[in-house]
């Protein structure tokens, strides 16, 4: 009998969705979606769950013992019955939960053992104390060389390690960029924060004459597919999201990464440990226009094959595989029901 494993997928930004279908891509069983995202063209089965009404939340956090739980809020309600009725019916092996507190402690309420995806940041708050200890496992989408020194040793010993997952592992990395006229930066920017940064892009390029910048995403020259974006830049500007850095980090090309504001300081954790591994150019914040010469020279300079640290190129099937062994584990693992 094969396994039977369910992956929550938040809807915030699109990082989330593209890891899990990377990861399922290398699963030998099918698994089952449940997320407020659209399923798209997606090949596995897809619970759409319904997102809250956020006019007007009353005690969100619960007294500060969870995140997001609003009092008497319908998608709320509706959202985590959904979530229970799947349970109910399917009998899942393990949940996935990538990322939430709320829906990680409703797994295993219900007696489903859960494998949480790890973030980086400061994670001991309460809530996430809660979801982070109750699980049966953590997915790290880091290499073990950058593991977390400061998590509850509880915490180090159950995660697993995978390396950085991109939906473009499978691809070798392009060579060096060959061409005439002036270098190329790209701005890689991500859907789940405060939108592209057109001005500051527009500064920082009036100060580098002797660049062309482009954002990928955007008209006119940045619409086409990223991995094309990717090949075509000198180097890359991103933010410090998982999946951002992830797909410059499979592209092998030199990286600016820059701390965006985000809950728990999870990218500005992220950014210190690529700027301390020299895998990039790390900067807690947009640098000033003037700063942008140097800022590109060094990036330049640091290059762009350290990166195979952070991203080995089966991260996605060691992530597969991973799963798969540990929902055949606690499922022999559970006892027989009484007589």
């Amino acid at each position: 009998m094969g396994t039977v494993i369910g992956y929550y997928v938040h809807h915030q930004g699109l990082g989330h969705r593209q890891r899990m279908r990377s990861i399922a891509a290398h699963l030998t069983e099918p698994l089952t979606v449940l997320s407020s995202l659209s399923a798209g063209d997606s090949e596995h089965p897809w619970v759409t769950l319904p997102l809250d009404n956020l006019r007007r939340p009353v005690d969100p956090t619960a007294h500060g013992t969870l995140h997001w739980v609003p009092r008497h809020d319908a998608g709320l309600r509706r959202r985590m019955a959904l979530i229970a009725d799947w349970i109910n019916a399917a009998d899942p092996d393990l949940m996935v939960v990538d990322v939430s507190v709320e829906v990680a402690m409703l797994c295993r309420l219900l007696g489903v053992p859960t494998v949480v995806v790890a973030m980086r940041g400061d994670r001991l708050d309460r809530p996430h104390r809660s979801a982070y200890d109750a699980a049966h496992a953590m997915l790290a989408s880091w290499a073990p060389e950058f593991a977390v020194t400061e998590w509850p040793a509880a915490w180090r010993e159950k995660t697993f390690h995978a390396g950085a997952i991109s939906r473009f592992a499978d691809r070798p990395p392009p060579a060096e960029v060959a061409h005439r006229g002036p270098l190329r930066a790209l701005v890689l920017w991500g859907t789940g924060g405060g939108g592209y940064p057109t001005a500051a892009v527009a500064a920082a390029a009036a100060a580098t004459p002797n660049w062309t910048w482009r954002i990928a995403g955007m008209p006119p020259n940045g619409t086409g597919a990223v991995w094309d974006q990717l090949r075509w830049a000198d180097v890359v500007i991103t933010h410090g999201g998982q999946s951002a850095v992830a797909e410059v980090a499979a592209s092998r090309r030199p990286a600016v990464v820059i701390a965006e504001d985000r809950p728990h300081d999870e990218q500005a954790a992220t950014v210190r440990v690529l700027g301390d591994a020299g895998l990039a150019v790390a900067l807690g914040h947009w640098p000033p226009p003037a700063s942008w010469p140097e800022t590109l020279r060094s990036a330049r300079a640091l290059g762009g094959a350290q990166w195979a640290r952070w991203a080995p190129p089966d991260s996605a099937r060691r992530a597969a595989g991973f799963l798969e062994s540990t929902a055949r584990l606690v499922r022999t693992e559970t006892e027989e029901p009484v007589a």
